[in-house]
């Protein structure tokens, strides 16, 4: 059959159309991979839940890629690869959510192994574990190219093992397991880091991941060698201030921390006991009670959490290639088993899930 010139664009409109429709019901989902040295991607339906992979994927990155970011603009994803001491930039197609890297990479510091982005995409903070500092770079807006601020590597004390940022940007927090203390930053305007002051907050042992809530006004802690999690209110000069009854039990070897994209919900995943540990959270007091039924079964040695945007999924991963989903009860925050899962290359080790 001949298409006639009347027809051809009316042909060219509804593809556009379907493929905006089909943009707009789904998401995506990215995955660091190590063992392939690469990131998986997938695209998430929103009704359904059903992964799909992206053709291409996976796409190949540095040596053990881990941390996975994307900007905000959802244009540009970052991926640390912890072998290499280097940050891959990727440029991601807005139709299909496929991946093509701008090179060069960045250097940073040696075992990059934790990696955050501002709320507005201006920075993007690094910690090195083996070169015990935090790299920080300025991201440009239009080609998400990094520059390393001035400064930058800041030093910090031994093996910092996980950060987290304020919604705000204002504020800094790095974990170090050895020492069982959180170290606070203030965040510069050009990106450089400043101690907040009585910077050395007390943890507990084997405190391994952070987060802060949504509202910026608490931060939280999961200590993997007592079972425990801690919990700060925020402080106007950036100062952490332990809540009442702090520490609170979790599972055990909790590994992993995340907040519900409304700050309800507080889930940790307990790598020993294979289950994930959910609290609801008191927006005031930041008062964790434990949701009814938790701890629920996750899948197996659990080591990294996401929150899904639309607060309706958590994605669990653990050992094996497998990327689990758990439905999250909006009123209540209970978490029952997902009828979707996607099965990566290999093992990932993190997972971003956009909007």
């Amino acid at each position: 059959m001949t298409l006639n010139k009347v027809a051809l664009p009316w042909l060219i409109l509804a593809l556009a159309f379907l493929a905006g429709c089909s943009a707009s019901s789904s998401h995506l989902a990215y995955v660091g991979l190590p063992q392939s040295n690469s990131v998986g991607a997938f695209r998430i339906n929103n009704g359904s839940g059903k992964f799909t992979s992206i053709v291409g994927s996976p796409f190949l990155a540095g040596n053990s890629p881990g941390p996975v970011i994307v900007a905000p603009s959802k244009s540009f994803l970052y991926v640390a690869n912890r072998t290499d001491d280097t940050i891959s930039l990727f440029k991601i197609d807005g139709d299909i959510g496929s991946l093509k890297e701008i090179t060069p990479r960045v250097n940073t510091g040696v075992a990059p192994n934790s990696m955050v982005m501002d709320a507005d995409g201006k920075f993007l903070f690094v910690g090195n574990e083996t070169s015990h500092s935090i790299s920080v770079y300025s991201i440009d807006s239009g080609s998400g190219a990094l520059k390393e601020v001035k400064g930058s590597p800041f030093l910090t004390p031994p093996n910092p093992v996980s950060l987290a940022v304020t919604p705000s940007g204002s504020f800094l927090y790095i974990v170090n397991s050895n020492l069982q203390l959180v170290f606070g930053y203030a965040v510069g305007s050009d990106g450089s880091l400043q101690s907040v002051p009585g910077s050395q907050f007390a943890v507990g042992e084997g405190a391994f991941a952070i987060a802060v809530d949504p509202g910026g006004k608490f931060v939280y802690v999961a200590n993997s060698a007592e079972d425990t999690v801690s919990i700060f209110s925020i402080a106007s000069t950036g100062a952490l201030n332990p809540i009442t009854d702090s520490p609170f039990p979790t599972g055990t070897t909790p590994l992993a921390i995340v907040l519900s994209t409304s700050g309800q919900y507080l889930y940790l995943a307990n790598h020993g006991s294979n289950n994930v540990t959910a609290y609801s959270i008191d927006s005031t007091s930041g008062t964790p009670t434990a949701v009814s039924g938790s701890p629920f079964s996750a899948t197996t040695q659990a080591v990294s959490l996401a929150a899904d945007p639309n607060g309706k999924v958590l994605y669990v991963l653990g050992q094996d290639p497998t990327i689990s989903t758990l439905s999250i009860t909006s009123s209540t925050g209970a978490l029952t088993s997902g009828t979707q899962s996607a099965t990566a290359e290999s093992t990932p080790v993190s997972i971003f899930v956009t909007k």
